[in-house]
């Protein structure tokens, strides 16, 4: 029987490299799932979280050519606390199952690599072996995402990182923190971190 390949989650705020940290794990060869785009393709593509959506949001939450009303969707959901638990209670499970059949299409490396902005808010490090933290300070954070997205004000940027848990909360979850600031490189500790899941050790 074949082994099952340790899963690993790669977790940060906004603006904290979480992506950075993945590309070098997918360019050492590690398949990467991404949680927060296949969201987005689940909420396009998934015809039985499309009827849930629908139901808990109206008609409008869908365009004529069946994609998603992000600006609709963003007003209903983003500014109500209840509707953005509403959404995710639909989203994330429909991610969870999803994420599982991915596994098991991957089952033949020794690890695997989950990225997601919200896998300890929304507690789906629990089903993970471990969880890589990539910490930054929140100014940098703040600014790199001015610089990244353009279409973001200052206000609706800290109003995403105020959703998010903060640092010292994260980092006590975490079973290893890589720094991303402006100082440190991140390719030397994930190089590390490989060579010590491909040799089967704990991180």
């Amino acid at each position: 029987m074949m082994n099952k390949p340790k899963l690993i989650g790669v977790t940060g705020g906004i603006g904290a490299g979480k992506s950075t940290v993945c590309k070098v794990f997918s360019a050492l060869g590690v398949p990467v799932y991404d949680a927060d785009s296949r969201a987005k393709l689940l909420l396009a593509n998934d015809e039985e979280l499309k009827v849930k959506i629908i139901e808990a949001f109206g008609e409008e939450s869908y365009l004529p050519n069946g994609l998603p009303n992000r600006s609709y969707l963003a007003e209903k959901v983003f500014s109500d606390e209840g509707n953005i638990n509403l959404i995710n209670s639909l989203v994330h499970p429909a991610v969870g199952k999803d994420f599982e059949n991915w596994v098991s299409q991957n089952n033949d490396h020794k690890y695997l690599i989950k990225e997601a902005a919200l896998l300890f808010e929304a507690g789906s490090y629990k089903a993970l072996d471990q969880v890589i933290h990539v910490s930054v300070p929140k100014e940098i954070r703040l600014n790199r995402v001015l610089l990244r997205d353009s279409q973001r004000s200052k206000e609706q940027v800290l109003a995403i990182m105020d959703k998010q848990w903060g640092e010292g909360k994260k980092k006590k979850l975490a079973d290893l923190v890589v720094y991303n600031d402006n100082e440190q490189s991140v390719l030397e500790p994930v190089i590390k971190l490989h060579n010590q899941l491909t040799a089967g050790n704990e991180i």
